[in-house]
């Protein structure tokens, strides 16, 4: 397998290696994730941010991850 940059790589390696160097800084809470993104997405649901929006008009439902927008994007097709 070959990658176009090295930080690539070496965080696909993660995947095998089973390191987690990206921590949960809150109270509490021991999870650590293979990647920051996966953190970032995880710090959600301490912080209750809900990036994802609903576009149907006079829907307001938002949500913290993209998968359960599309899920709900599918009770408004007529």
């Amino acid at each position: 397998m070959s990658f176009a940059m090295s930080s690539h790589c070496s965080r696909h390696k993660r995947t095998h290696s089973g390191e987690r160097p990206y921590q949960c800084k809150e109270p509490g809470c021991e999870k650590s994730f293979a990647q920051f993104y996966n953190l970032k997405v995880h710090m959600r649901s301490h912080t209750g941010e809900r990036p994802y929006k609903c576009s149907e008009p006079g829907c307001e439902k938002r949500f913290a991850y993209n998968t359960p927008l599309k899920e709900h994007m599918k009770t408004h097709i007529h």
